[in-house]
Protein backbone atom coordinates (compact mmCIF):
# COMPACT_ATOMS: atom_id res chain seq x y z
CA UNK A 1 0.00 0.00 0.00
CA UNK A 2 1.37 3.42 -0.94
CA UNK A 3 1.59 5.81 1.99
CA UNK A 4 -0.17 9.17 2.19
CA UNK A 5 3.23 10.88 2.21
CA UNK A 6 4.07 9.37 -1.16
CA UNK A 7 0.74 10.09 -2.82
CA UNK A 8 0.58 13.61 -1.47
CA UNK A 9 -2.84 13.20 0.09
CA UNK A 10 -1.89 14.83 3.39
CA UNK A 11 -4.77 17.02 4.50
CA UNK A 12 -4.52 20.80 4.52
CA UNK A 13 -5.81 22.68 7.52
CA UNK A 14 -8.67 25.15 7.05
CA UNK A 15 -6.32 28.10 6.62
CA UNK A 16 -4.29 26.40 3.89
CA UNK A 17 -7.47 25.32 2.12
CA UNK A 18 -8.81 28.90 2.04
CA UNK A 19 -5.55 30.49 0.90
CA UNK A 20 -4.61 27.83 -1.65
CA UNK A 21 -8.22 27.21 -2.75
CA UNK A 22 -7.78 23.43 -2.49
CA UNK A 23 -7.91 20.85 0.29
CA UNK A 24 -5.32 18.40 -1.02
CA UNK A 25 -1.98 18.64 -2.77
CA UNK A 26 -2.24 19.77 -6.37
CA UNK A 27 0.41 17.12 -7.17
CA UNK A 28 -1.32 14.20 -5.43
CA UNK A 29 -2.36 12.55 -8.70
CA UNK A 30 0.99 13.14 -10.37
CA UNK A 31 2.76 11.52 -7.41
CA UNK A 32 0.41 8.53 -7.51
CA UNK A 33 0.80 8.18 -11.29
CA UNK A 34 4.60 8.16 -11.00
CA UNK A 35 5.15 6.31 -7.72
CA UNK A 36 6.75 3.34 -9.47
CA UNK A 37 9.13 5.59 -11.43
CA UNK A 38 10.14 7.38 -8.26
CA UNK A 39 10.76 4.06 -6.51
CA UNK A 40 13.00 2.94 -9.37
CA UNK A 41 14.90 6.25 -9.42
CA UNK A 42 15.35 6.69 -5.66
CA UNK A 43 15.43 3.16 -4.25
CA UNK A 44 19.06 2.25 -3.57
CA UNK A 45 20.39 5.68 -4.62
CA UNK A 46 22.94 7.73 -2.72
CA UNK A 47 21.55 11.24 -2.21
CA UNK A 48 23.01 14.46 -0.82
CA UNK A 49 20.60 17.25 0.15
CA UNK A 50 22.07 20.74 0.60
CA UNK A 51 20.01 23.26 2.55
CA UNK A 52 18.11 20.28 3.94
CA UNK A 53 16.75 22.01 7.04
CA UNK A 54 14.94 24.88 5.33
CA UNK A 55 11.22 24.84 4.65
CA UNK A 56 11.41 23.37 1.15
CA UNK A 57 14.53 21.28 1.76
CA UNK A 58 12.98 19.57 4.78
CA UNK A 59 9.70 19.03 2.91
CA UNK A 60 11.74 17.40 0.12
CA UNK A 61 13.53 15.15 2.63
CA UNK A 62 10.22 13.99 4.13
CA UNK A 63 8.90 13.16 0.65
CA UNK A 64 12.13 11.38 -0.29
CA UNK A 65 12.58 9.00 2.65
CA UNK A 66 9.63 6.63 1.93
CA UNK A 67 11.24 5.71 -1.41
CA UNK A 68 14.19 4.24 0.55
CA UNK A 69 17.44 5.70 -0.77
CA UNK A 70 20.53 3.68 0.17
CA UNK A 71 22.31 6.70 1.62
CA UNK A 72 21.01 10.10 2.66
CA UNK A 73 23.33 12.94 3.68
CA UNK A 74 21.88 16.26 4.88
CA UNK A 75 23.82 19.53 4.87
CA UNK A 76 22.67 22.84 6.35
CA UNK A 77 24.48 25.82 7.82
CA UNK A 78 21.64 26.32 10.33
CA UNK A 79 22.70 23.96 13.12
CA UNK A 80 19.53 24.30 15.20
CA UNK A 81 17.18 23.70 12.29
CA UNK A 82 19.19 20.66 11.19
CA UNK A 83 19.03 19.20 14.70
CA UNK A 84 15.27 19.77 14.81
CA UNK A 85 14.83 18.08 11.43
CA UNK A 86 16.66 14.99 12.67
CA UNK A 87 14.63 14.95 15.90
CA UNK A 88 11.43 15.28 13.87
CA UNK A 89 12.37 12.43 11.53
CA UNK A 90 13.39 10.15 14.39
CA UNK A 91 10.29 10.99 16.46
CA UNK A 92 7.60 10.82 13.78
CA UNK A 93 7.59 7.11 13.05
CA UNK A 94 9.45 7.68 9.78
CA UNK A 95 11.32 4.53 8.83
CA UNK A 96 14.79 5.76 8.01
CA UNK A 97 16.61 2.74 6.58
CA UNK A 98 19.26 4.67 4.69
CA UNK A 99 22.87 5.13 5.68
CA UNK A 100 22.35 8.54 7.26
CA UNK A 101 24.66 11.49 8.00
CA UNK A 102 24.25 15.17 8.73
CA UNK A 103 26.72 18.05 8.83
CA UNK A 104 26.22 21.68 9.84
CA UNK A 105 28.59 23.20 7.30
CA UNK A 106 28.47 25.97 4.72
CA UNK A 107 27.76 24.98 1.13
CA UNK A 108 30.71 25.94 -1.04
CA UNK A 109 33.19 25.87 1.86
CA UNK A 110 36.36 23.82 2.25
CA UNK A 111 34.55 21.76 4.89
CA UNK A 112 31.81 20.94 2.40
CA UNK A 113 34.30 19.78 -0.21
CA UNK A 114 36.02 17.49 2.29
CA UNK A 115 32.66 16.10 3.45
CA UNK A 116 31.57 15.38 -0.13
CA UNK A 117 34.89 13.70 -0.92
CA UNK A 118 34.69 11.52 2.17
CA UNK A 119 31.00 10.63 1.87
CA UNK A 120 30.46 10.43 -1.88
CA UNK A 121 30.16 9.65 -4.66
CA UNK A 122 26.46 10.46 -4.95
CA UNK A 123 23.89 9.49 -7.54
CA UNK A 124 21.92 12.72 -6.96
CA UNK A 125 22.70 16.06 -5.32
CA UNK A 126 19.69 18.27 -4.51
CA UNK A 127 20.44 21.88 -3.61
CA UNK A 128 18.02 24.07 -1.63
CA UNK A 129 20.61 26.47 -0.29
CA UNK A 130 19.74 30.06 -1.23
CA UNK A 131 19.47 33.66 -0.14
CA UNK A 132 15.89 34.30 -1.19
CA UNK A 133 14.87 37.67 0.24
CA UNK A 134 14.69 40.68 -2.05
CA UNK A 135 15.72 42.81 0.93
CA UNK A 136 19.15 41.08 0.88
CA UNK A 137 20.08 43.11 -2.20
CA UNK A 138 19.91 46.41 -0.29
CA UNK A 139 23.72 46.77 0.06
CA UNK A 140 26.83 45.44 -1.70
CA UNK A 141 27.75 43.12 1.20
CA UNK A 142 24.46 41.22 1.33
CA UNK A 143 24.29 41.23 -2.47
CA UNK A 144 27.77 39.76 -2.78
CA UNK A 145 26.82 37.04 -0.30
CA UNK A 146 23.68 36.33 -2.36
CA UNK A 147 25.76 35.84 -5.51
CA UNK A 148 28.18 33.64 -3.57
CA UNK A 149 25.44 31.34 -2.26
CA UNK A 150 23.07 31.33 -5.24
CA UNK A 151 25.63 31.15 -8.05
CA UNK A 152 29.28 30.65 -7.12
CA UNK A 153 28.82 27.81 -4.61
CA UNK A 154 26.76 25.71 -7.04
CA UNK A 155 29.27 26.43 -9.83
CA UNK A 156 32.12 25.17 -7.66
CA UNK A 157 30.09 22.17 -6.51
CA UNK A 158 29.41 21.07 -10.08
CA UNK A 159 33.09 21.39 -10.89
CA UNK A 160 33.93 19.27 -7.85
CA UNK A 161 31.45 16.38 -7.81
CA UNK A 162 31.76 13.41 -10.12
CA UNK A 163 30.66 13.65 -13.75
CA UNK A 164 28.07 10.90 -13.25
CA UNK A 165 26.13 12.73 -10.54
CA UNK A 166 22.70 14.15 -11.35
CA UNK A 167 22.10 17.62 -9.92
CA UNK A 168 18.89 19.43 -9.00
CA UNK A 169 18.86 23.00 -7.70
CA UNK A 170 15.71 24.89 -6.83
CA UNK A 171 14.84 28.08 -8.72
CA UNK A 172 11.96 30.55 -8.48
CA UNK A 173 9.38 32.30 -10.62
CA UNK A 174 11.32 35.49 -9.86
CA UNK A 175 14.09 34.29 -12.20
CA UNK A 176 11.87 35.18 -15.19
CA UNK A 177 12.07 38.80 -16.37
CA UNK A 178 13.16 39.63 -12.87
CA UNK A 179 12.67 43.06 -11.37
CA UNK A 180 15.02 42.25 -8.50
CA UNK A 181 18.63 41.19 -8.23
CA UNK A 182 17.72 38.08 -6.24
CA UNK A 183 15.79 36.80 -9.25
CA UNK A 184 18.77 37.57 -11.47
CA UNK A 185 21.01 35.40 -9.29
CA UNK A 186 18.49 32.58 -9.64
CA UNK A 187 18.49 33.01 -13.43
CA UNK A 188 22.27 32.63 -13.28
CA UNK A 189 21.85 29.58 -11.06
CA UNK A 190 19.81 28.01 -13.87
CA UNK A 191 22.64 28.87 -16.27
CA UNK A 192 25.13 27.15 -13.97
CA UNK A 193 23.03 23.99 -14.19
CA UNK A 194 22.53 24.17 -17.92
CA UNK A 195 26.22 24.65 -18.71
CA UNK A 196 26.77 21.11 -17.44
CA UNK A 197 26.95 18.51 -20.19
CA UNK A 198 26.04 15.34 -18.33
CA UNK A 199 24.40 13.34 -17.04
CA UNK A 200 21.34 15.30 -15.87
CA UNK A 201 20.60 18.68 -14.36
CA UNK A 202 17.14 19.99 -13.53
CA UNK A 203 15.35 22.70 -11.61
CA UNK A 204 11.90 23.82 -10.51
CA UNK A 205 10.46 27.29 -10.68
CA UNK A 206 7.67 27.64 -8.20
CA UNK A 207 5.53 30.01 -6.30
CA UNK A 208 5.73 31.48 -2.81
CA UNK A 209 5.68 28.73 -0.20
CA UNK A 210 2.94 29.55 2.29
CA UNK A 211 4.17 29.97 5.88
CA UNK A 212 7.74 28.98 4.99
CA UNK A 213 10.57 30.23 7.20
CA UNK A 214 11.09 33.96 6.76
CA UNK A 215 8.03 34.42 4.57
CA UNK A 216 5.55 37.25 4.98
CA UNK A 217 2.87 34.71 5.88
CA UNK A 218 5.01 33.25 8.66
CA UNK A 219 5.44 36.84 9.77
CA UNK A 220 1.67 37.18 10.18
CA UNK A 221 1.77 34.47 12.83
CA UNK A 222 4.75 36.08 14.54
CA UNK A 223 3.04 39.47 14.64
CA UNK A 224 -0.08 37.92 16.17
CA UNK A 225 1.95 36.05 18.80
CA UNK A 226 3.86 39.21 19.73
CA UNK A 227 0.82 41.49 19.82
CA UNK A 228 1.94 43.57 16.84
CA UNK A 229 0.01 44.91 13.83
CA UNK A 230 0.04 43.11 10.49
CA UNK A 231 1.46 44.85 7.45
CA UNK A 232 1.39 43.80 3.79
CA UNK A 233 1.51 45.32 0.29
CA UNK A 234 -1.92 46.11 -1.08
CA UNK A 235 -1.00 45.82 -4.77
CA UNK A 236 1.14 42.65 -4.93
CA UNK A 237 -0.31 39.30 -5.96
CA UNK A 238 1.47 35.98 -5.69
CA UNK A 239 1.03 32.31 -6.52
CA UNK A 240 1.02 30.19 -3.37
CA UNK A 241 1.93 26.59 -2.62
CA UNK A 242 2.10 24.57 0.57
CA UNK A 243 5.43 23.37 1.91
CA UNK A 244 4.51 19.76 1.12
CA UNK A 245 3.62 20.73 -2.46
CA UNK A 246 6.98 22.46 -2.84
CA UNK A 247 8.76 19.31 -1.66
CA UNK A 248 6.71 17.14 -4.01
CA UNK A 249 7.37 19.28 -7.08
CA UNK A 250 11.09 19.24 -6.32
CA UNK A 251 11.06 15.47 -5.78
CA UNK A 252 9.56 14.88 -9.22
CA UNK A 253 11.94 17.36 -10.86
CA UNK A 254 15.02 16.00 -9.08
CA UNK A 255 14.48 12.36 -10.01
CA UNK A 256 12.24 12.19 -13.08
CA UNK A 257 13.19 15.24 -15.15
CA UNK A 258 15.23 15.05 -18.31
CA UNK A 259 18.52 16.87 -18.75
CA UNK A 260 18.06 20.67 -18.57
CA UNK A 261 14.38 20.40 -17.68
CA UNK A 262 12.56 23.09 -15.72
CA UNK A 263 9.43 21.99 -13.84
CA UNK A 264 6.79 24.47 -12.75
CA UNK A 265 3.22 24.22 -11.41
CA UNK A 266 0.29 24.69 -13.73
CA UNK A 267 -1.15 27.80 -12.08
CA UNK A 268 -3.04 30.57 -13.87
CA UNK A 269 -3.35 34.30 -13.13
CA UNK A 270 -7.13 34.26 -13.38
CA UNK A 271 -7.72 31.67 -10.67
CA UNK A 272 -4.54 31.28 -8.61
CA UNK A 273 -2.99 34.69 -8.00
CA UNK A 274 -3.90 36.09 -4.58
CA UNK A 275 -3.04 39.38 -2.91
CA UNK A 276 -1.12 39.54 0.35
CA UNK A 277 -3.79 41.84 1.80
CA UNK A 278 -6.48 39.22 1.13
CA UNK A 279 -4.29 36.51 2.67
CA UNK A 280 -3.75 38.66 5.77
CA UNK A 281 -7.49 39.15 6.26
CA UNK A 282 -8.16 35.43 5.72
CA UNK A 283 -5.43 34.62 8.24
CA UNK A 284 -7.01 36.89 10.84
CA UNK A 285 -10.50 35.47 10.23
CA UNK A 286 -9.19 31.94 10.82
CA UNK A 287 -7.77 33.14 14.13
CA UNK A 288 -11.02 34.77 15.19
CA UNK A 289 -10.30 38.41 14.31
CA UNK A 290 -11.67 40.92 11.87
CA UNK A 291 -9.16 43.30 10.31
CA UNK A 292 -9.00 47.00 11.07
CA UNK A 293 -7.58 48.77 8.02
CA UNK A 294 -5.36 51.63 9.18
CA UNK A 295 -4.06 54.62 7.22
CA UNK A 296 -0.47 54.44 8.49
CA UNK A 297 2.01 52.29 10.37
CA UNK A 298 1.72 54.65 13.34
CA UNK A 299 -2.07 54.25 13.49
CA UNK A 300 -1.78 50.47 13.22
CA UNK A 301 0.68 50.32 16.12
CA UNK A 302 -1.45 52.62 18.25
CA UNK A 303 -4.62 50.55 17.80
CA UNK A 304 -3.29 47.25 19.12
CA UNK A 305 -5.67 45.98 21.79
CA UNK A 306 -8.14 48.84 21.40
CA UNK A 307 -11.03 46.81 19.93
CA UNK A 308 -11.88 43.27 21.13
CA UNK A 309 -12.03 40.73 18.31
CA UNK A 310 -10.26 43.02 15.86
CA UNK A 311 -6.65 43.38 14.71
CA UNK A 312 -5.04 46.45 13.12
CA UNK A 313 -3.53 46.10 9.64
CA UNK A 314 -1.65 48.48 7.40
CA UNK A 315 -1.89 47.69 3.69
CA UNK A 316 0.10 50.03 1.46
CA UNK A 317 1.17 50.27 -2.17
CA UNK A 318 4.56 48.71 -2.85
CA UNK A 319 7.26 51.37 -3.17
CA UNK A 320 10.45 49.41 -2.48
CA UNK A 321 13.17 48.23 -4.84
CA UNK A 322 12.65 44.86 -6.49
CA UNK A 323 8.96 44.18 -5.87
CA UNK A 324 7.20 42.64 -8.85
CA UNK A 325 3.43 43.01 -8.92
CA UNK A 326 2.70 39.68 -10.68
CA UNK A 327 4.83 36.53 -10.92
CA UNK A 328 5.64 34.64 -14.13
CA UNK A 329 6.95 31.14 -14.81
CA UNK A 330 8.01 31.38 -18.48
CA UNK A 331 9.70 33.75 -20.88
CA UNK A 332 8.14 34.50 -24.25
CA UNK A 333 10.58 32.25 -26.12
CA UNK A 334 10.04 29.27 -23.81
CA UNK A 335 7.51 26.66 -24.99
CA UNK A 336 6.11 24.43 -22.24
CA UNK A 337 5.46 20.70 -22.47
CA UNK A 338 2.08 20.17 -20.81
CA UNK A 339 1.56 16.54 -21.77
CA UNK A 340 3.65 14.62 -19.22
CA UNK A 341 1.92 15.51 -15.95
CA UNK A 342 -1.54 16.60 -14.87
CA UNK A 343 -0.52 19.67 -12.84
CA UNK A 344 3.09 20.30 -13.92
CA UNK A 345 4.45 21.87 -17.08
CA UNK A 346 8.00 21.33 -18.30
CA UNK A 347 10.40 23.61 -20.15
CA UNK A 348 13.24 21.96 -22.06
CA UNK A 349 16.04 24.51 -21.76
CA UNK A 350 18.86 24.85 -24.30
CA UNK A 351 22.49 24.68 -23.19
CA UNK A 352 23.64 27.86 -21.47
CA UNK A 353 26.72 29.83 -22.45
CA UNK A 354 29.65 28.70 -20.33
CA UNK A 355 31.76 31.64 -21.53
CA UNK A 356 29.16 34.20 -20.45
CA UNK A 357 28.87 32.59 -17.02
CA UNK A 358 32.63 32.44 -16.50
CA UNK A 359 32.91 36.09 -17.58
CA UNK A 360 30.38 37.10 -14.95
CA UNK A 361 32.07 35.09 -12.20
CA UNK A 362 35.42 36.61 -13.15
CA UNK A 363 33.93 40.12 -12.94
CA UNK A 364 32.50 39.38 -9.51
CA UNK A 365 35.79 37.90 -8.32
CA UNK A 366 37.60 41.06 -9.43
CA UNK A 367 35.11 43.25 -7.55
CA UNK A 368 35.36 40.99 -4.49
CA UNK A 369 39.12 41.41 -4.36
CA UNK A 370 38.91 45.18 -4.71
CA UNK A 371 39.36 47.51 -1.80
CA UNK A 372 35.85 49.01 -1.95
CA UNK A 373 32.60 47.36 -3.01
CA UNK A 374 29.98 49.42 -4.83
CA UNK A 375 26.47 48.07 -5.31
CA UNK A 376 26.18 49.85 -8.67
CA UNK A 377 29.19 47.96 -10.00
CA UNK A 378 27.82 44.59 -8.91
CA UNK A 379 24.40 45.48 -10.30
CA UNK A 380 25.95 46.42 -13.66
CA UNK A 381 27.63 43.01 -13.85
CA UNK A 382 24.29 41.32 -13.18
CA UNK A 383 22.60 43.37 -15.92
CA UNK A 384 25.27 42.28 -18.41
CA UNK A 385 24.90 38.63 -17.42
CA UNK A 386 21.07 38.54 -17.32
CA UNK A 387 19.70 40.37 -20.39
CA UNK A 388 16.02 40.33 -19.30
CA UNK A 389 16.73 41.80 -15.84
CA UNK A 390 14.44 44.80 -15.35
CA UNK A 391 15.79 46.04 -12.03
CA UNK A 392 15.21 49.67 -11.08
CA UNK A 393 16.83 51.14 -7.97
CA UNK A 394 14.21 53.09 -5.99
CA UNK A 395 16.41 53.84 -2.99
CA UNK A 396 13.98 52.23 -0.52
CA UNK A 397 14.29 48.76 1.01
CA UNK A 398 11.75 46.53 2.74
CA UNK A 399 13.83 47.05 5.88
CA UNK A 400 12.33 50.55 6.03
CA UNK A 401 8.80 49.14 6.49
CA UNK A 402 6.99 47.08 9.14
Amino acid sequence: MISDTITGTDEFNALHARILKRNRSMFADDLADNAHRLRDAIGGARVLVIGAAGSTGSAFVRQLIPYQPAALDLIDINENSLVELVRDLRSSGTELRAEFRTASIDFGSEEFRHFADASGPYDTVANFSALKHVRAERDPYSLMRMIDVNVRALHDCLNHIGPETSVFSVSTDKSVRSENLMGATKALMENVLFCRDAPRTSTARFANVAFSAGSLLEGFGNRLAKGQPISAPSDVRRYMMSQSEAGQLCLLAAFLAGHRDIYYPRLTPETDLVSFADIAETFLEEHGYKSIRCASEEEAKSRIGTEPGAWPCYFSASDTTGEKSVEEFTRDAETPDAGTYREISILHAPPASRDALETFLAEIAEIRHGQHWEKAEITAALHRAVPDLRHEELGRSLDAKM
